[in-house]
């Protein structure tokens, strides 16, 4: 829109000129560029005003004296109505995770109280869908329903890590070695925050805002790179049951979880909508911030309310959706913030989930606010939220580099034959372990031939190793000649990503003076 300066005698100008220098000395200052729009009296600062017509990528925006037409205010409240499904995808991802990891156990394996818990006896093979679930560790998991007051764990001595994630997959608490136990076993007790009953002694005491808590525990190979040992401890140490019962508490059940064909992965499609709704329903809406819980009321989540969009809404979230997993893969596989890469220069494209070394994505402590993608990056690849995955503890817990590209840059490719060099020593006290996984699902690559497709210099004895103490892994659709010890098959025409895993990392991983090179494409 042009305006037409009005005319002004020379008098008027010098009052106008001495007006602003005054106005200087208030802080108000009147610009050189601001003039009277026809209508005003007075100059107006041109970034106050909004023109007749805006040009977008979402079109013309059209005005009449800064009053949107019908066309304009429908673009608008589609793009708004779109940011907000693909904020709502990006920032609840953990939500729905943890939701479709429970509904798993409840469902499908078959977990229907706390004193039931699954282990994989004959350790988690690629027939499970979980985000980025290990060959390594025996696994004992359940779930913690805190409807009716607290829940007593009481965890064997010379247990690996174990943790408690609410439903946001936030950190309540570890155990084991990590944890206040420091691995000789103990009684936890994992209180709601509501609860206003008194606490006994003798326990260390975590509380949680939500109502449904995700226990994962982890056992540790024997020396042999058996089960036995670490099934054992669970069976026979692992005591879980609600305080109340505490005199009389319920008998443990333990489910073999090895080979059962289950989904714990949430939605990218228009049902990731549904499971956060159930969510949302369940748990009290303290969970979550007023903030986080008015863009779901604004798409039509709200507790208490039946989610039914009408036909225009239900469109849009099928595009957000589409638009925030895309965004996800984009934040996970090729991310922009240089930070994410273990590596100064970025060699063999490894990376981290915990990007500014805060299980909390804090950024600066806070100051400089949270790291959202580093959040939805975590969330959408993985699971367990913990301190002892990102602190600098030698010895303790467990550290991670991930990779979906070879030397060149490339995305890894199954129908290709890849080389990665595990350099001497390794800084693992207990072991190491390299798993490769599909894109897809972000669990572990299925093949008929390799349940189990990895590798574990612990489990793996009979890897070869190189003069120097090295080990070279190949990845392919066939084992290079004389080197299937070292090999994990991939399917042609799939992609994938592999995760090397240090489990009680030392020094030289830390400080960097061990250091991974990249995959590099063979001929």
């Amino acid at each position: 829109m042009n305006f037409t300066p009005m005319k002004t005698s020379h008098a008027f100008q010098i009052a106008v000129s001495a007006l602003a220098l005054t106005s200087l000395s208030c802080g108000l200052v009147a610009r050189a560029k601001d003039q009277i729009p026809k209508g005003f009296n007075t100059p107006i600062p041109q970034d106050i005003l909004t023109p007749d017509k805006v040009k977008t990528r979402i079109g013309d925006l059209n005005y009449f004296d800064g009053l949107p037409d019908d066309q304009t205010i429908e673009r608008a409240r589609y793009q708004v109505d779109l940011g907000r499904g693909v904020r709502a995808f990006l920032n609840f991802i953990p939500a729905a995770s943890m939701e479709m990891m429970y509904v798993g156990h409840r469902d499908d394996y078959g977990i229907k109280s706390s004193n039931q818990v699954g282990l994989f006896e004959n350790l988690m093979s690629s027939d499970s869908l979980w985000l980025t679930g290990n060959t390594d560790t025996v696994y004992a998991s359940t779930f913690l329903d805190l409807n009716n007051g607290p829940i007593v764990i009481e965890v064997p001595p010379g247990m690996g890590p174990g943790t408690v994630n609410d439903a946001y997959f936030r950190f309540i608490v570890d155990m084991g070695g990590p944890g206040p136990d420091k691995g000789k076993g103990g009684k936890y007790l994992i209180v709601p925050e509501s609860y206003s009953g008194i606490i006994p002694e003798d326990y260390f005491v975590a509380k949680t805002p939500s109502r449904i808590n995700w226990l994962i525990l982890r056992g540790f190979l024997d020396q042999e790179g058996k089960t036995d040992t670490a099934i054992n401890n669970f069976q026979e140490g692992l005591n879980i049951y609600p305080l109340a019962e505490k005199n009389a508490p319920p008998a443990m059940e333990f489910k073999n979880f090895t080979g059962k064909n289950v989904n714990t992965i949430h939605a990218n499609n228009y049902s990731f909508y549904d499971e956060l709704n159930d969510v949302i329903q369940r748990e009290s809406s303290s969970v979550f911030s007023p903030e986080l819980l008015g863009v779901l009321a604004a798409i039509g989540i709200e507790k208490g309310k039946s989610f039914n969009p009408d036909a225009r809404m239900k469109d849009i979230l099928i595009e957000a959706v589409a638009i925030g997993n895309a965004t996800a893969r984009a934040i996970t596989f090729l991310p922009r913030d240089p930070n994410t890469f273990i590596y100064e220069d970025q060699t063999g494209g490894w990376k981290t989930g915990f990007l500014g070394g805060s299980y909390e994505w804090l950024k600066d402590k806070g100051q400089g606010g949270r790291f959202i993608d580093a959040r939805s990056l975590y969330f959408y690849l993985a699971t367990v939220n913990t301190p002892a995955m990102q602190l600098e503890i030698p010895g303790l817990g467990s550290q991670y580099a991930y990779t979906a590209s070879d030397a060149d840059g490339n995305y890894l490719d199954g129908s290709s034959t890849y080389k990665l060099t595990i350099p001497a020593n390794a800084p693992a006290k207990d072991f190491w372990s390299f798993v490769v996984y599909d894109p897809q699902t972000r669990s572990m690559l299925q093949s008929k031939e390799q349940p189990y497709p990895s590798k574990n210099n612990k489990r793996n004895q009979d890897m070869l190793v190189n003069d120097d103490g090295s080990v070279d892994l190949y990845f392919g659709p066939k084992a290079p000649e004389g080197k299937k010890a070292n090999w994990i098959k991939t399917i042609p025409n799939k992609g994938w990503f592999g995760i090397l895993r240090l489990y009680g990392p030392l020094d030289p991983w830390f400080n960097q003076t061990w250091k991974l090179g990249a995959i590099k494409k063979m001929n």
